[in-house]
């Protein structure tokens, strides 16, 4: 009898029972490796601040972009354009002219110099601020095409003659019958016909999307 039980084997006892079905329950709720890291990189509650960091960067380099062609362009003009003929780009319908301009964009207000430069200063801060709530693409590209227009236009104000706070902008964009202008100022109006459009569909800096 005790042969034949060997053989076939006994039945666990109640005790063993338990003790193996702790021993599966423990296995069943230890977490896989990686698990854990996994769960937390989709946490919602970090999605937001992900998202906003990618636009704020987006931000930024479409201002470092449009800042560094305007002021490449505008050192091209005044080491090679300036105090030299104009260059006829497409006939009488556009060409390259170096001017100094003392007010704003396409030459308006020039007797207002100091108060522009205070104009691009306050630009450029209510840019910077609201970057910290930013949470939409078109936004921040619409954003970044101001300040790097603000900040090239104002570089001019600081930098270049008669003195600082009151420096001639470069413009050398000169189209029939227009304003001379330059990259900085078709940035801010690029950037000011975006910030109008998307005013008109209802999207906010921050992403929502408002109906009246």
């Amino acid at each position: 009898m005790a042969e034949a039980e060997r053989i076939i084997g006994t039945p666990d006892t109640p005790e063993a029972g338990g003790a193996e079905s702790e021993r599966r329950s423990g296995e069943a709720a230890r977490p896989e490796p990686g698990a854990e890291g996994a769960a937390g990189a989709g946490d919602p509650a970090e999605q937001p601040a992900h998202r906003g960091r990618r636009k704020i960067v987006a931000l930024f380099v479409v201002t470092l972009v449009a800042y560094l062609l305007d002021l490449g362009t505008k050192m091209l003009v005044v080491a090679r354009l300036e105090h030299h003929e104009p260059i006829e780009v497409v006939g009488d319908l556009l060409r390259f002219e170096a001017i100094r301009n003392a007010g704003a964009a396409f030459g308006i207000g020039e007797a207002f110099t100091v108060i522009f430069t205070c104009i691009a200063a306050a630009v450029i801060v209510v840019i910077a601020r609201l970057a910290r709530k930013l949470y939409s693409m078109p936004w921040a590209i619409a954003l970044g095409l101001l300040l790097g227009g603000a900040l090239g236009n104002l570089t001019d104000r600081i930098f270049r003659s008669p003195g600082v706070f009151e420096g001639a902008v470069v413009d050398f964009i000169a189209p029939a019958n227009f304003a001379v202008f330059n990259l900085a100022d078709s940035a801010i109006v690029c950037g000011g016909i975006l910030i109008v459009i998307l005013s008109f569909r209802g999207l906010d800096p921050d992403g929502t999307v408002h109906k009246d």
